[in-house]
């Protein structure tokens, strides 16, 4: 059994036997046919995967991890709001006729800020005092900036919930914020650990796609900052599942499981830029069969 396995089961177990149903209130999703779609639900669930351990992919069903690699690197790598240039059919539902699904999610990481810089002036005449400059960057250049300039802030996030621009989105971002935090443990190189916050998770739908993503982001990010990757602390303050899911998750949950596959980078890659899917390599993947899944929307 993979440790993502069991937290998933564990997850799973606990919201159908702990939670509080919405049935009956005002929700916004709808299934397809019209009909309210309720949730049996938990707030604020904390799960922590350390990637020196082993990458988090289930395998009680396969978690497509170069679709979700593609996927990541659509919002942070391109920046893109438009579903032309992604590879998979996820957003259709969300998007225009132009294929734009709004202010959302890459739109929001490449927007441009004054990004302000600290630097420790060393001399004789102001020895130890701060200075400021200022550089303008989006917030992904932002990370790599400071991971490369000044790796212990505690200031390095992304952060895709805009209130001015919220009007403007198809879907307002469930994961919505990430957090990267260095922390040096002694080794050959510094450690880099990140906070995923998310305002909703679809357990069945999309809980291990996320966590499988900023996996991946995580690794990406780490390796073109020459450091380790750490730990992916995903905190999601709705975590749901869908009354039409209960049925299957209780399918998924008693099946055999396996040990967790192996999942590499390209190391040759060094520059952010430049990852595509082809840099990632999936080894010893056995899993379950697929399940068709219908989606709230």
């Amino acid at each position: 059994m993979s440790k993502a396995d069991k937290i998933f089961i564990d997850l799973c177990e606990d919201i159908l036997e702990n939670g509080t149903t919405t049935e009956g209130q005002k929700v916004r999703p709808v299934w397809e046919d019209g009909t309210s779609a309720y949730t049996i639900k938990k707030f604020g669930v904390v799960n922590r995967y350390d990637l020196r351990e082993e990458f988090p992919a289930l395998t009680l069903r396969k978690t497509a991890l170069k679709s979700a690699m593609d996927e990541i690197l659509w919002i942070y790598q391109k920046k893109s709001n438009n579903i032309k240039e992604l590879n998979s059919h996820i957003w259709d539902e969300w998007a225009d006729a132009k294929g734009s699904i709004g202010k959302a999610y890459g739109y929001q990481v490449g927007k441009k800020y004054i990004h302000h810089t600290e630097e420790v002036v060393i001399s004789n005449v102001v020895a130890g005092s701060t200075i400021f400059k200022s550089v303008e960057l989006d917030q992904m250049d932002g990370v790599l900036y400071d991971l490369k300039n000044n790796p212990f802030s505690r200031r390095i996030m992304i952060n895709l919930w805009n209130t001015k621009d919220l009007h403007d989105m198809n879907l307002q971002p469930c994961c919505y914020n990430v957090i990267f935090n260095v922390t040096d443990e002694g080794g050959e190189k510094l450690v880099l650990n990140m906070t995923l916050n998310q305002r909703s998770a679809d357990i069945l739908t999309a809980n291990n796609w996320n966590v499988c993503q900023y996996a991946l982001l995580l690794m990406m990010v780490a390796q073109v900052s020459n450091m380790t990757p750490g730990v992916l602390m995903h905190c999601i303050t709705d975590a749901h599942i869908y009354d039409r899911h209960v049925d299957l998750v209780k399918e998924l949950i008693s099946r055999k499981t396996y040990d967790a596959p192996t999942v590499i980078l390209d190391p040759n890659v060094k520059d952010f830029y430049e990852f595509t899917t082809d840099d990632l390599t999936v080894m010893n993947y056995q899993h379950g069969e697929q399940i068709k899944i219908p989606v709230a929307i």
